[in-house]
């Protein structure tokens, strides 16, 4: 049996078992593993197994990962992102949906200081929805709307999946962090217009809001935003300035976030430690992925069969322009059933030396990557926001009507992906200028 014979019945195995809903990591790590005894011996995969998991944790750009959680889970845990929402709401409530709206631009908002979907669909929609709800918003526009702003996380720096990525493509983290800035602005800019569009198509989806509020309080909301606004500023003046690396910014972010906590008084033992034991939980996690990953891309590399897949789909001579449709494609398929980090990680050591050799910018790739990956948080059947917003408003709304009241957001992320994908100035004109 050749190599590639004996990669592809191991990555046929990987598909059963990922189907069989067997965690991705333990799954990426055992058909490594068996794959490497069957190619080179179990002297080689023991050897491979005690080398390639210490060369992945060492990375030194690792290392963020549990910083920029930590920031995230802290801000979270100590509610220093909760004046966000009310300051957009009270700028914001007199225009059409604006309550939605001001979810939105406190998803952003919160997006700054964490890199997590999840956390700020979370964050926001324990803050927004009741709001919206008391005040007889549509629950499918109200439930929608935080699921789909919560991908903003994901894109606006820090975002984990971006570093992630920049450690397996070998791609500047800073240079994504700035490409990922205009995807999170013209995602937030989109939604926005969704929310204005449905609201003056069906007012009856947000009642006019008849609040009257003084310029005194709205100049008050804003100063309860300080939190947020000195984390971001003390994150990326620096981190853009050249002060720090992106590895010393979460550090310096967490101890930041720690900080302004415990001037606020919000920083209780309680909140610290659940912040604290979320960061080890998700870090392990994250760990264990990317390990497998690795194992699986030094097992396609010796076996052939990742030259042979790439050669077989260059051979089809379709194009740049239909590879990439193809792998638009696979991504979007994949979000429906997999988790966005998981499914990276599987698929980055086939799709990356078929991007690099179609031409196309890894960077620029790396954000529509993100973007994909964040498409599939609020795809069904799986629609991992959509069931964390389920979790915040439990028996008020069925899935069923949020995964209704995403559907329009939905559909304007396909159109900013194909913004984003016919012109990708969009996105590397900021790494270029500062990068």
């Amino acid at each position: 049996m050749t190599g590639v014979e004996i990669g592809l019945i191991a990555l046929a195995g990987l598909f059963v078992l990922i189907a069989l809903r067997m965690p991705i990591g333990p799954a990426l790590i055992g058909v490594s593993f068996c794959g490497l005894w069957a190619l080179m011996g179990w002297r080689v995969a023991l050897g491979a197994l005690g080398v390639i998991p210490y060369q992945f944790s060492a990375s030194w750009i690792l290392s963020s990962v549990p910083m920029f959680l930590l920031l995230g889970f802290i801000a979270f845990h100590t509610g220093l992102t909760q004046g966000l929402f009310r300051a957009a709401r009270l700028w914001l409530s007199a225009l059409p949906g604006g309550l939605a709206i001001a979810a939105v631009f406190g998803a952003s908002g919160f997006a700054a200081v964490s890199g997590s979907s999840v956390a700020c669909s979370a964050t926001m929609g324990r803050i927004a929805i009741p709001e919206m709800l008391s005040a007889r918003y549509h629950p499918e526009l109200a439930t929608g709307t935080l699921a789909a702003a919560g991908t903003i996380g994901a894109l606006i720096p820090p975002s984990i999946i971006l570093i992630l990525y920049g450690i397996v493509a070998q791609v500047p983290v800073g240079g994504l962090f700035l490409g990922g800035i205009a995807a999170g602005l013209l995602t937030a800019i989109g939604y926005i217009i969704v929310i204005l569009l449905r609201v003056w198509r069906d007012p009856s989806l947000a009642p006019s809001v008849t609040e009257a509020v003084t310029r005194t309080e709205r100049l008050s909301a804003l100063s309860e935003t300080w939190p947020v606004i000195l984390l971001a500023i003390g994150i990326f003046g620096g981190l853009f300035s050249g002060v720090f690396t992106p590895t010393e910014a979460g550090a310096i972010g967490a101890a930041l976030a720690t900080l302004i906590a415990a001037l606020k008084r919000s920083l209780t033992r309680t909140a610290f430690s659940a912040a604290v034991i979320e960061t080890v939980q998700t870090t392990s996690a994250l760990i264990i992925i990317g390990i497998g990953a690795s194992l699986l891309t030094r097992f396609l590399a010796l076996s052939g069969t990742g030259d042979a897949l790439t050669g077989a789909v260059l051979a089809l001579d379709a194009g740049p322009i239909a590879m990439m449709f193809g792998i638009v494609l696979l991504y979007l398929i994949l979000g429906m059933f997999l988790e966005p980090i998981g499914a990276m990680l599987l698929t980055l050591p086939i799709v990356l030396p078929l991007v690099d050799g179609a031409g196309f910018s890894l960077l620029w790739f790396g954000i529509i990557l993100t973007k994909l990956l964040e498409i599939g948080m609020i795809t069904p059947p799986i629609g991992m926001n959509v069931f964390v917003i389920k979790g915040v408003v439990g028996d008020l709304v069925s899935t069923s009507a949020i995964f209704r009241g995403i559907a329009w957001f939905l559909a304007m992320d396909i159109c900013i992906l194909a913004i984003l994908m016919l012109w990708p100035e969009l996105v590397l004109f900021l790494p270029a200028v500062l990068g």
